[in-house]
């Protein structure tokens, strides 16, 4: 085969652009192992930064949204692109932002910053709106022109019925932790698994940073329309007895599941920040499982429970009121004042009278009615899926020792005190 005549010089061609090649590729390995370019990545141009994932929601028993998310905004200024600043000032005026909490805000800011953050968790309407004038300015011959806001859009729990069912639900921080309520505690549920993830420092680049998992969403045995009833009930029974507080528990007595709670006063929990004008000094965020409860009648039914089980007394036992009994040196007298005469327990009950419990608790004596009262749960923590249970306390009493006791919790988590009978 017949060579051609400049062969050598295809050969010589090749062989250039081949070491050329190599050199580029050596080049940019070299560039990248430099200590210069990791020099810059340690200046910021990269930064570890945490990411929270959008929070589960709340929902009642039939999926009525209690609790969720909305879009807010992070607002953020370019000062390496040399804003005319009054202009920015006005558009922000003008958007309905507050002005002044954004000066100080900048004053804050070091003398060496590139990136501000004017405003967070603003309104979609308010951030729409700065975005409209953004536009509008865009390409000012002026050079005044707006192009160095940014947006940055994240999530901020909301609230759709604002104060429905506040004292069960509780409230969510702009730190995105939970207080009070089922918000606290299922926070590590509800909230998801954060993730710390290197992402790049400028905040414009936004668009590169990952998205995760959202929390655990959970349905709540309460029932949406028997809550609202019972807010309005309560509402209108402390408007006609001019009451200075109230409670109300609904519970389906066949399962035990909480179908609605509700206690005064309530919070719009979109307005978490109002909390200490609304629960002046100790007001209990929700009363029905943080405020001690004088259960009054009510302990007479687990008095006559525990003397039943026992066999102190049978329904058919009786005995015979005259209107007043001793006990430790204290004299207890009926509801109304009277005497009831020959009553079976049956009787005693139905009549609610304080004589004839009060006798039942001296025949099964201090060791048994005591047992009975902490059998029954009293001075234990009731185990409700609500932060800031109030446990109480049952004290034993001693030789001296009959003051008033606290009894602990009842069923619904509420504090129950009494006087102990000295046996």
């Amino acid at each position: 085969m017949r060579k051609h005549p400049h062969a050598w010089r295809y050969l010589i061609m090749v062989s250039l652009l081949a070491l050329l090649g190599v050199a580029i590729l050596v080049q940019i390995v070299r560039i990248q192992a430099s200590p210069e370019v990791a020099s810059v990545i340690d200046q910021g141009n990269y930064v570890w930064k945490d990411f929270f994932p959008p929070r589960g929601e709340i929902y009642d028993r039939h999926g009525s949204l209690l609790a969720g998310n909305k879009t807010v905004y992070e607002i953020g200024l370019d000062l390496t692109a040399h804003p005319d600043m009054p202009t920015v000032m006005l558009a922000l005026q003008m958007a309905g932002l507050d002005v002044n909490e954004i000066n100080f805000r900048i004053s804050l800011a070091p003398s060496d910053a590139q990136y501000i953050i004017l405003d967070d968790f603003v309104s979609v309407d308010r951030t729409k709106a700065l975005m409209t004038l953004q536009e509008a300015a865009y390409g000012d011959p002026t050079g005044k022109n707006l192009d160095a806001i940014y947006f940055k859009a994240h999530y901020a729990r909301s609230y759709p019925e604002n104060d429905l069912a506040s004292n069960v639900l509780g409230f969510v921080t702009e730190d995105n932790h939970g207080y009070l309520g089922i918000e606290e505690k299922y926070d590590n549920i509800l909230a998801g698994i954060p993730a710390r993830m290197l992402v790049p420092a400028d905040p414009r680049r936004a668009n590169e940073y990952p998205t995760i998992p959202p929390g655990q969403s959970i349905i709540l045995t309460i029932d949406r329309e028997i809550q609202a009833a019972i807010e309005n009930t309560l509402d209108q029974a402390l408007e006609q007895t001019k009451a200075s507080s109230g409670t109300i528990v609904v519970m389906d007595p066949r399962s035990g599941e909480i179908l609605a709670m509700s206690s005064t006063p309530r919070l719009n929990l979109n307005n978490y920040q109002s909390i200490t004008t609304v629960f002046p000094g100790e007001t209990p965020f929700n009363r029905a499982i943080s405020q001690a409860y004088e259960p009054g009648s009510v302990a007479k039914i687990l008095t006559m429970s525990g003397a039943l089980d026992s066999g102190v007394v049978r329904p058919d036992t009786v005995f015979f009121d005259e209107g007043y009994i001793l006990v430790g040196g204290f004299r207890i007298v009926n509801w109304d004042g009277g005497a009831w005469g020959f009553q079976d327990m049956t009787g005693c009950l139905a009549n609610s009278l304080n004589v004839c419990l009060a006798w039942v608790s001296t025949k099964m004596e201090n060791e048994k009615f005591y047992s009975y009262l902490q059998r029954f749960g009293l001075g234990h923590a009731t185990g409700i899926d609500l932060a800031q249970e109030a446990s109480g306390r049952l004290k034993i009493p001693g030789d001296g020792d009959w003051g008033p006791v606290e009894l602990g919790t009842n069923a619904y988590g509420q504090g129950v005190s009494v006087t102990p009978i000295q046996m």
